[in-house]
């Protein structure tokens, strides 16, 4: 639920090739997601609308470049192509190498809104088939984070999906949509973990007055889950591990705007909220994303 407004992002690493780079297919293994919600419980405040909770289609597996799940360091390879009806995988990643993927851009200098933070492009890493975005402390007394965005790739509607965790409590873990017009609102986070580790929370911000419907649920976000925003014109749909925790079906509070996928660590130390006690990190095995059909 925090605006990262006026944030710039810097390249980490040269575009040549990236037309060719952006776009990955993902080959279909017959692998089945069996993660499921722990303990799901919707937060409470007289602006939470949470819809029913119907069974969602099995995710399954793929290897992204892969040959097996074994492979990632998860243990469970990205969705295929064919996950959703009306979508078709359009990116997948699961961060090989050594240097962030052509499309991708490193997050730098002070956050909007939060002049206590520090957004430091070193703290935001590949190595071992994971992307870590670092929480840690720098020169003095203060604490520095890391966020990234693939601002290569915006999209207008989607499916987006992340498979991370985090190492600690302490930063604000945030998976989101901003818009590409850098105007906020509006916003969607998918999963932000307000500082925590056994909870964690949804929420789309809209309007010009910051208006927002938000939902929330326990879960160990120490251990590996897949996130997920399926995004339409009529509908917003949050998943986790296969299974929907929230939705929102009001035209007016959807996102009708070019928007990226934003991963981001941050920290509020200067109003002493969302401050780690030593340093965290949120590691990510990969992402996967899906443009309409039609």
């Amino acid at each position: 639920m925090r605006s990262v407004a006026g944030r710039s992002v810097t390249p980490a690493s040269a575009l040549a090739g990236a037309a060719g780079g952006i776009v990955v297919a993902c080959v279909a293994l017959a692998l089945a997601l069996t993660a499921s919600l722990a303990a799901a419980t919707p937060a409470r405040g007289p602006r939470v609308r949470v819809a029913a909770q119907p069974r969602v289609p099995t995710l399954l597996a793929s290897s992204c470049g892969h040959p097996a799940a074994t492979s990632e360091p998860s243990r469970l390879a990205p969705p295929p192509t064919n996950l959703l009806d009306g979508f078709t995988l359009s990116y997948c990643t699961d961060f090989p190498g050594r240097s962030i993927p052509a499309g991708w851009f490193k997050f730098s200098g002070v956050p909007g809104g939060d002049p206590s933070g520090l957004f430091a492009p070193s703290h935001v890493a590949v190595s071992g088939g994971e992307l870590s975005i670092k929480v840690m402390k720098t020169s003095g007394s203060g604490w520095s984070s890391g966020g990234i965005c693939h601002c290569g790739l915006p999209r207008l509607y989607g499916a987006f999906f992340v498979r991370s965790r985090v190492t600690g409590a302490g930063p604000d873990e945030i998976d989101l949509l901003w818009p590409v017009a850098h105007l906020w609102p509006p916003e969607v986070d998918f999963n932000e973990s307000n500082a925590h580790t056994a909870t964690t929370t949804w929420s789309v911000h809209f309007g010009g007055s910051d208006s927002e419907v938000h939902g929330g649920a326990r879960i160990d976000l120490l251990r590996w889950h897949t996130w997920g925003v399926v995004w339409t014109a009529q509908r917003i749909r949050l998943l986790v591990d296969g299974r929907q925790w929230g939705a929102v079906t009001k035209s007016s509070e959807i996102p009708h705007q070019p928007m990226t996928l934003d991963i981001q660590n941050q920290t509020f130390c200067g109003r002493g909220t969302e401050c780690p006690a030593h340093a965290v990190a949120m590691q990510i095995d990969w992402v996967a994303e899906y443009a309409p059909s039609s």
